[in-house]
């Protein structure tokens, strides 16, 4: 990687060039995301390097992680698939040059022209429900498939400590569940009439699921691989899907757990993964980007209520949703800087950092230890290159940030591609409703 190699330091830098290029302006850009690409490059080099070079592995990038399409288009070119959930996201994944072959179609609810696009153009795709077999079924009719086509299962082996990441639950609404018996049995009539399911797709969850339990609900899954291809008397089952969900470091620097870790839980637990019996995709999403982008917003005003500091900023619930409506779950860290970008270093004062929304739990962080924040510093929250400012949240009707790609030179010059313009508050006619009479802008002139 080029340029600075600290992590703090590396944001700092960045950070300051923004502010000198115009990117970041306390009056016209007061909010903007940066994806560090050099920093991409290199967590998908130690993603391949992790696994045996003796498998054949897919890595597919969960495109709900961050699905703007130069960011898509970036991964395509370091060899990746896509894993899309939706038909926004296949076209996506389409238009940033992901070829069929190497996109992966996962979701519980599929509309049948979805399905229908994704046969015809030879998606991969993991079937969640046998209602959804039976369409596949009849989408076919009787004609082989271009496309693999597996079926996910729900490993049941647990959750984690977030519930709403879990989903390999007892009662998860993801998958054909295995440990329920008559629908085991099921599943497996339903491969042995059916030559062409070839796959076999599993994830038992992402953040605040211990690697462990992760590796377990894979173990499932090539058991039942396992058991499928005994029963056909060859191998049927050639392919598993072990998803994704590593778990993300917020609070610190510090990449843990890392891919290889994982990968020796999963020979520990799963050997036959590793057999060369089975190709492998998978599907890693938040892992691949969060540590590799970060927010930076202005603060506009500071007050003081009930001897609390309360810095009020541009950043809020329309970029942090998870943030501000589960903080225990989805806490940031923060890092304060002056107008310029430098980092300040002032004794820390315990202070609430709170968001532009008109609801009081607009907060990124309450009662934090930071140098104390004036009017016209800047916030900058890392660890937010996945879903923060790619799944934007329209409370207030308040705009999308623009958000750019990064690259450090060996001379440290910070190049920056723009990847998504930020929204023109003022264009409310755009959404939502019928309204076509454009809003008035304001004139620049104060009338008195």
């Amino acid at each position: 990687m080029t340029g600075l190699t600290d992590p703090t330091d590396r944001r700092e830098q960045i950070l300051r060039a923004a502010v000198q290029q115009g990117l970041l302006d306390p009056d016209r850009s007061l909010l903007a995301g940066f994806i560090d690409l050099d920093g991409v490059a290199g967590t998908v080099g130690s993603l391949r390097a992790a696994f045996p070079g003796s498998v054949s592995a897919l890595h597919a990038f969960a495109a709900k992680a961050n699905s703007l399409v130069p960011v898509l288009a970036e991964l395509e070119r370091h060899g990746m698939g896509c894993e899309v959930a939706t038909g926004g996201e296949l076209a996506r994944a389409l238009a940033a040059g992901f070829p069929p072959e190497r996109i992966v179609f996962d979701s519980p609810v599929k509309h049948r022209r979805d399905l229908e696009w994704a046969l015809d153009l030879g998606v991969t795709i993991n079937v969640d429900s046998f209602q959804e077999l039976a369409r596949v079924d009849s989408i076919l009719a009787g004609l082989a498939p271009v496309s693999q086509i597996g079926v996910r299962v729900n490993s049941q082996v647990g959750g984690g400590t977030i519930a709403a990441m879990s989903t390999a639950t007892r009662t998860s609404k993801f998958g054909i569940p295995l440990s329920d018996p008559e629908s085991r049995r099921e599943l497996l009539r339903a491969f042995r009439e059916r030559p062409w399911l070839t796959w076999v797709h599993t994830h038992a969850g992402s953040q605040g699921c211990p690697l462990d339990l992760m590796a377990q609900g894979v173990a499932e899954a090539v058991a039942f691989a396992e058991e499928v291809n005994r029963a056909a008397g060859g191998p049927q089952v050639t392919g598993i899907d072990i998803g994704g969900g590593l778990p993300v470091n917020f609070a610190g620097d510090e990449v843990t757990p890392d891919f290889a870790t994982y990968v020796a839980l999963l020979a520990e637990h799963a050997p036959d993964l590793f057999s060369g019996r089975y190709a492998i995709v998978t599907e890693f999403g938040r892992s691949i980007l969060a540590k590799n982008g970060f927010l930076a917003a202005y603060v506009e005003y500071t007050k003081t209520a009930g001897g609390r500091p309360i810095a009020l900023t541009h950043a809020g619930v329309q970029v942090a949703t998870r943030t501000v409506f589960a903080p225990e779950s989805w806490p940031l860290r923060i890092t304060a800087h002056d107008p310029s970008g430098l980092a300040k270093h002032g004794s820390p004062v315990r202070q609430d950092i709170a968001g532009p929304a008109c609801f009081s739990g607009d907060l990124l962080a309450r009662d934090r230890a930071l140098p104390r924040l004036e009017q016209g510093d800047i916030v900058l929250l890392p660890d937010t290159g996945a879903y923060y400012f790619s799944t934007p949240f329209h409370y207030n009707s308040l705009p999308e940030p623009a958000v750019y790609g990064v690259r450090v030179g060996a001379d440290d010059r910070v190049a920056f591609d723009l990847f998504r313009p930020a929204q023109d508050p003022y264009e409310v006619s755009a959404r939502p409703g019928r309204t076509t009479v454009p809003a008035p802008r304001p004139s620049g002139l104060v009338r008195r």
